[in-house]
């Protein structure tokens, strides 16, 4: 018996293999910490959280509504009583920038939302199912491709009506094509993997195989496209605000607040430099972070 062994025969702790001692780890956490390396994208992440809990605390916080006029005061440059300046109308600038961030980000997260459940769904049925019925589903998707999508949400907005929840329909509503396309690609990937087999060869339906099998494991460039999206969302609303077909005063959104400090820029240019910066920021925060999950995701990017 070799002179280093226990009386029991086993070896003893330190000479224990590495892969015998060395805890197991998910693609998941291995992403986390990948990410967690990644200073521009935590970065970006910490800045994100800030501006959502100031856009939707801070007003409370301040006793006053985005529609609280002093008309003694009109147009004022930034203060002590007013952080950012006043609007021509006596608005405090920095409540009406929160209370726009209110909307903007919503906007943003609920179209994303549509978007994600009709893509997801779209692009997971039509690449399970392939043949015939995948070719259909994809010249559907060409098809709408083809139309210019901010001219169709134009459409909508003049036939149904400027409603703030309409808003988040109509822009989900174009944002999906994408997300159909990344997910099928990802699903007919999967489709001929070992345990897709293995679950079909256990009888298991086909909804079942798609809602615990595919969608799951196509999780990781749905959460990236998903980052990705926020801002293009947020973009095309304060793009639709500044044409007058988003949000309608006297609410506010950045794209509402960017249009009129653009209208008189040349007289208070704080009005327009103040609302651009926070939606620059946000858009630029999106941006990084959803890079940053794109690495910490890619698969390999383990191998480095």
């Amino acid at each position: 018996m070799n002179a280093l062994a226990d009386p029991a025969g086993q070896p003893p702790a330190d000479l224990v293999s590495s892969d015998e001692q060395e805890a197991g780890s998910s693609l998941w956490r291995d992403a986390w910490h990948r990410l967690a390396k990644n200073k521009m994208a935590v970065a970006s992440a910490i800045i994100l959280i800030l501006i959502i809990l100031a856009a939707f605390l801070g007003p409370q916080l301040s006793g006053q509504s985005y529609e609280t006029q002093d008309l003694r005061l009109g147009a004022t440059p930034p203060s002590g009583a007013h952080w950012l300046g006043t609007d021509t109308l006596g608005r405090d600038l920095l409540v009406r920038i929160l209370y726009g961030g209110q909307i903007s980000i919503s906007v943003g997260l609920c179209a994303t939302a549509v978007a994600l459940t009709i893509g997801v769904l779209y692009g997971t049925i039509s690449g399970f199912l392939g043949g015939k019925v995948d070719a259909f589903m994809m010249r559907i998707v060409d098809i709408i491709f083809a139309l210019p999508f901010t001219v169709f949400v134009i459409l909508l907005m003049v036939f149904f009506g400027r409603k703030f929840v309409l808003l988040f329909a109509a822009i989900g509503a174009v944002q999906w094509l994408t997300m159909a396309r990344i997910v099928r690609g990802q699903v007919q990937s999967l489709r001929h993997q070992e345990f897709i087999e293995a679950a079909e060869a256990l009888g298991l339906s086909k909804l079942r195989i798609i809602f615990r099998h595919m969608i799951p494991n196509a999780l990781g460039p749905i959460i990236v496209y998903a980052t990705l999206t926020v801002p293009s969302v947020m973009l095309l609303e304060a793009f639709l605000s500044f044409l007058g077909l988003g949000v309608q005063p006297p609410m506010s959104s950045w794209g509402v607040l960017i249009k009129e400090g653009a209208d008189s820029m040349e007289e208070f240019p704080w009005l327009l430099i103040y609302p651009g910066l926070f939606l620059a920021v946000t858009l630029f925060s999106l941006n990084f972070l959803g890079d940053g999950l794109r690495d910490a995701l890619d698969p390999r990017a383990a191998k480095d």
